[in-house]
């Protein structure tokens, strides 16, 4: 379990990235403009008049007019793509051009720019998505990557208290009956054949169209659910995620009660502290303070591998039990230390992310030791700030890591070389991270320099 990949897929994510933004070209006077339209509302104007106001434009950039006073409808000018487009808009308590539903005229431009961009940009990927040829195994997928051990407790309980009974006696041996004289030609469910987390009985999700806050990401296809609005599904009853397409061949194996189980792991950061009202994942700080505590001079700390089996029982702990997790049960600080690694390693977005790290490579390559600081602290400040806050507290911390080195052989080289590919958002191409290693080691060698002495 420590040595799991990013689990997550980001190219549909750097692509929303590269989205053009909205840009209302305003109308300062227009005495008949609608309540729930601002200095967006042109009034009455043409196609031919619209299309000039937007001519020099960038993309992105937009009014909201009437053809002619006896519309019922209103149109939404927009240039995307060096283009002119014009769509009809409605307001009814909500602006809507189609089903989906927005609150500010905004909101449905940006998510319109989002979703015109992922057609012309990601269509590959899109189709790759809902291909027979390139679907991910369910058993392959992020929700039995993460869940697997918790899938197998709860299955195994769910039997247990099924085989009290005569009647499951009875109806298990009808079952494997039916499976060793009948083989279904098109069947979603999973045998206990197929995967051995899955218990002889099925249950259907309850997915809903649903609008996810921050970023989420499929748990069937391992894919970003992008937009803004109703983005993918949602199961009502065990919490699982996923786009529309992806939800139509999850298996059915809801189990509602790992709900309750669902955790912190593979979550987006800026989702997670937004939910938990916090600035630093709890995860990260309680394994950081254990490892101070009573890890600084083991031997190869972050380097050495701790038991896969106890680092994925302590996941499970923190799932289960949040803050209240008792990290001192656990002897051996090296699998405190491989979660923490594995709880980073696992974000959708690492701590550096896709927009800083080209900026990070080059801040590396500037020939003063003060240019790299000075460089290094302008990429830090376009980091979110749940990112900056957590790659702060991780950078500290491994800066008194490395003051203990004589005793636990962690230089910051070394450290570097464990969490560059952790803590660097790398796209999947560049296997050499020479340049990844080598500012992660500025970063921790000038720690207080570059944090301005921030404890």
């Amino acid at each position: 379990m420590e040595n799991l990949k990013n689990i997550w897929k980001p190219e549909l994510y750097k692509i929303q990235l590269e989205a053009p933004l909205p840009k209302r070209i305003i109308c300062e006077n227009c005495p008949d403009r609608p309540e729930f339209y601002g200095k967006e509302y042109h009034g009455v104007v043409g196609h031919k008049e619209a299309t000039l106001l937007l001519e020099n434009e960038p993309n992105g950039a937009y009014i909201i007019r009437k053809g002619n006073q006896c519309n019922d409808f209103y149109t939404l000018t927009l240039r995307f793509n060096d283009k002119i487009h014009h769509y009809k808009l409605y307001y009814d308590g909500k602006h809507y051009m189609k089903d989906k539903r927005y609150e500010t005229v905004h909101d449905l431009v940006r998510d319109g720019l989002i979703t015109c961009h992922m057609e012309l940009k990601a269509n590959h990927i899109l189709e790759m998505i809902n291909s027979e040829q390139h679907r991910t195994k369910y058993t392959d997928s992020p929700y039995v990557t993460l869940n697997r051990r918790k899938l197998n407790t709860l299955s195994q309980i769910k039997q247990s208290s099924n085989r009290s009974s005569p009647l499951f006696n009875k109806t298990e041996q009808n079952v494997e009956l039916d499976i060793e004289t009948k083989k279904p030609t098109f069947d979603l469910t999973p045998s206990l054949e197929d995967n051995p987390l899955l218990i002889k009985y099925s249950k259907c999700h309850s997915f809903k169209v649903h609008t996810f806050k921050g970023l989420n990401w499929c748990e069937l296809c391992a894919n970003f659910l992008w937009g803004f609005t109703a983005q993918g599904v949602k199961c009502e009853d065990c919490g699982f995620i996923a786009h529309s397409k992806c939800s139509e061949r999850v298996p059915n194996h809801c189990v509602p009660d790992l709900k309750k189980l669902r955790g912190v792991f593979g979550i987006d950061l800026t989702t997670l502290l937004n939910a938990h009202a916090s600035t630093l994942p709890f995860v990260v700080k309680k394994c950081v303070i254990e490892i101070e505590a009573r890890g600084m001079d083991s031997e190869g700390i972050y380097r050495v591998s701790g038991f896969a089996d106890e680092i994925e029982a302590l996941k499970m702990a923190f799932d289960k039990d949040g803050e209240a997790t008792d990290l001192s049960v656990y002897s051996n600080i090296n699998v405190v230390a491989g979660t923490l690694k594995l709880y980073l390693r696992l974000l959708p977005v690492p701590l550096v992310t896709y927009e800083v790290h080209p900026k990070l490579v080059e801040a590396i390559q500037m020939k003063t030791t003060a240019a790299q600081i000075a460089m290094l602290r302008e990429c830090l400040d376009k980091l979110p700030p749940a990112h900056f806050n957590c790659l702060q507290y991780m950078v500290q911390h491994l800066y008194r890591v490395a003051q203990q080195s004589e005793v636990n052989k962690m230089s910051p080289h070394n450290l570097s070389t464990v969490f560059a590919p952790t803590l660097v958002a790398t796209p999947p191409a560049i296997t050499d991270l020479a340049f990844e290693i080598r500012a992660l080691q500025a970063l921790i060698e000038n720690c207080p320099q570059i944090y301005y002495g921030n404890k």
